[in-house]
């Protein structure tokens, strides 16, 4: 079942990434139903646009009426090194800060020189990318990686 989902959920992040989709204020009604049993989501991404493509489809979701109770973005590689202070990320991520938690890999951090007081604030450092991905799927998010 939990493979399912997350197959469905890649498909369903597929449609989303589609530019004539993007228009779309909401899902059909047999998506938003199928995604009512899931209500923690969690992404592994090491690129800017899928970081901003995860937090767009966090506003579908919500639009379309899915409840979600768990956000999660897991950052790794040199994304890492756009999620500092001052950067254009930081403006974008100010609407979603009390929404969306996100994950920055420590690793990552250390190998390209990014404190985590340069961190965009809101911004937390976990262990390793991997570990994290672990930990939440051990946990019962529906989870993606880019």
């Amino acid at each position: 079942m939990k493979l399912f989902r997350n197959i469905f959920l890649l498909g369903l992040l597929s449609i989303l990434t589609v530019p004539t989709v993007f228009g779309q204020d909401t899902l059909n009604a047999e998506i938003v139903s199928n995604l009512q049993e899931t209500k923690k989501y969690a992404f592994g991404v090491s690129e800017e646009r899928h970081f901003r493509g995860v937090l767009s489809m966090y506003d579908k979701l919500v639009a379309s009426g899915v409840e979600v109770t768990e956000y999660e973005i897991v950052t790794k590689g040199k994304l890492v090194t756009q999620l500092v202070k001052g950067s254009d990320l930081e403006t974008l991520y100010q609407k979603y800060k009390n929404k969306v938690r996100v994950s920055v890999c420590s690793v990552a951090m250390e190998k390209l020189g990014v404190t985590a007081d340069q961190l965009i604030p809101g911004m937390e450092p976990v262990a390793t990318w991997s570990l994290r991905i672990l930990h939440l799927q051990a946990k019962g998010y529906n989870t993606l990686m880019y």
